[in-house]
């Protein structure tokens, strides 16, 4: 067999591959039952101010950290969960507890000039390890946006907004972590999974 027949077998079998992928996506897309299918629990709002997110698996009521931050901003940690991908996700809601709203201090970004070209964020928290020795910075995408909360400006006085943060993931032996971000308190985080 020559070279070039070889190719173009690869590229016909790869080409099958996807193909085969993308039919089954889209049949994997459809509904698979009529339109008088019903949900078995409707959702509903809170009886607060408004409604809130719902609690998100692997996340607690009760939050594992809280940090106090500038102009009443109180985040809470509700889950630290290591990924298999190799990954660190840290979740959580950011509340404003003082009587006006608090706009979101661009320091949250962190300093990082790739970062801080795509907005506001909460680029600049870290993950440290004191035994190892090392800091977790927010992962970034190939185009240098974080993975984390983007486009807060600011948060109205009683609200309270789910957020996130992804990190890369320390050895699995590393089971606690200090979770900083600027211009909050640090906390001490126990990492799940």
């Amino acid at each position: 067999m020559s070279i070039r027949f070889t190719a173009k077998a690869r590229r016909g079998v790869v080409t099958l591959a996807v193909a085969t992928g993308l039919a089954l996506g889209v049949a994997g897309c459809g509904s698979g039952g009529g339109d008088d299918e019903k949900p078995q629990k409707a959702a509903s709002a809170s009886k607060d101010t408004g409604s809130k997110p719902s609690t998100q698996e692997g996340q607690s009521d009760v939050p594992l950290a809280e940090v106090k931050g500038p102009t009443g901003l109180l985040l809470q940690i509700t889950s630290v969960a290591r990924d298999s991908g190799g990954f660190v996700t840290v979740s959580g809601n950011l509340k404003n507890d003082s009587g006006k709203s608090a706009v979101i201090p661009a320091q949250l970004s962190g300093n990082e000039t790739e970062v801080l070209r795509h907005g506001r964020s909460l680029g600049g928290a870290t993950l440290v390890d004191s035994k190892g020795k090392k800091r977790y910075y927010v992962l970034r995408d190939t185009d240098g946006r974080p993975l984390t909360t983007t486009g807060i400006a600011t948060v109205r006085s009683g609200e309270s907004l789910p957020v996130f943060m992804q990190f890369p993931a320390p050895p699995s032996n590393v089971t606690e972590v200090t979770f900083e971000l600027p211009m909050f308190a640090s906390a001490p985080v126990q990492i799940s999974g």
